[in-house]
C-alpha cells in the first residue's frame, strides 16, 4: 500500500514507521515543502519519500495528522479525494496545551467537520485519542495489545483501517459512526486519552 501523510510531526512519524516496518511505501508532506523533510526521509529509509500535500493525498490511503489550526488550509489545497480512505488523527484544539481550548463546532464532531472539508473522502477517526509516545512503540505488550479506538461512516473504509492497524499490532475497536463513535474519542469525550490494553 502507498500511504500519504498530511503532516510530518510525531504522530505522523509514528504511524509512518509502523507502515514502513510492514513494507508499505510512505509519502510525507508538510506546509514547508518536500526539501525540509529530507533528513526525516533519509532516517526512515528507502520506502519513504517527500512530496507536496496534494501529491501525498494521491496515495492509496491518507493520514491527516496536522495541528487543528492547519486543517482547513491543508484541505483547501487538496484535490477531491473521491473514495480515498482518510484517517483523521486530528484533535480540535482551538488552542493547544498547556492552556487547551476545544474548538466550538456546534453540533458536529471533529471528524464530521473534517469530512465536510474533504468531499468524497471516506473519513475514519483513529489515533487521535492516543498520545504519540504510545503510538510509536510496538503496540504488542506482555499484558496485551494497545487498543486503538476508531469511528467512521463507511464500513469498508473502517475494515481497511482495522486490517492495517491490526497488522501494526494494535487492537482496533470500532465505536460506530463519526457522530456517535467520534464523540466518544474526540477531545472531551470519555475515551479521549484513555490508554488500555486488550488481552487476547
Amino acid at each position: 500500500m502507498r500511504i500519504g501523510m498530511l503532516g510530518a510531526g510525531t504522530i505522523a512519524q509514528a504511524i509512518a514507521r509502523h507502515a514502513i516496518r510492514l513494507g508499505h511505501e510512505v509519502v510525507l508532506s508538510n506546509s514547508r515543502g518536500p526539501d525540509t523533510l529530507a533528513p526525516l526521509v533519509e532516517d526512515l529509509g528507502p520506502l519513504a519519500s517527500a512530496a507536496t500535500p496534494a501529491e501525498a493525498a494521491a496515495a492509496d490511503l491518507v493520514v491527516l495528522a496536522v495541528g487543528w489550526p492547519q486543517v482547513r488550509d491543508v484541505a483547501a489545497r487538496l484535490p477531491r479525494l473521491d473514495g480515498t480512505v482518510v484517517i483523521d488523527a486530528t484533535n480540535q484544539f482551538a488552542s493547544p496545551p498547556p492552556q487547551p481550548r476545544i474548538a466550538d463546532l456546534g453540533d458536529l464532531t471533529g471528524s464530521e467537520y473534517v469530512a465536510t472539508l474533504l468531499p468524497g473522502a471516506r473519513v475514519v477517526k483513529a489515533f487521535n485519542s492516543l498520545f504519540a509516545q504510545y503510538i510509536a512503540p510496538d503496540p504488542r505488550h506482555e499484558a496485551g495489545r494497545q487498543v486503538l479506538f476508531l469511528a467512521g461512516d463507511d464500513a469498508d473504509a473502517k475494515n481497511t483501517v482495522i486490517g492495517l492497524t491490526s497488522a501494526f499490532g494494535f487492537a482496533p475497536v470500532d465505536l460506530g459512526s463519526l457522530r456517535e463513535g467520534g464523540r466518544l474519542i474526540q477531545l472531551g469525550g470519555p475515551l479521549s486519552s484513555l490508554h488500555v490494553l486488550k488481552q487476547d
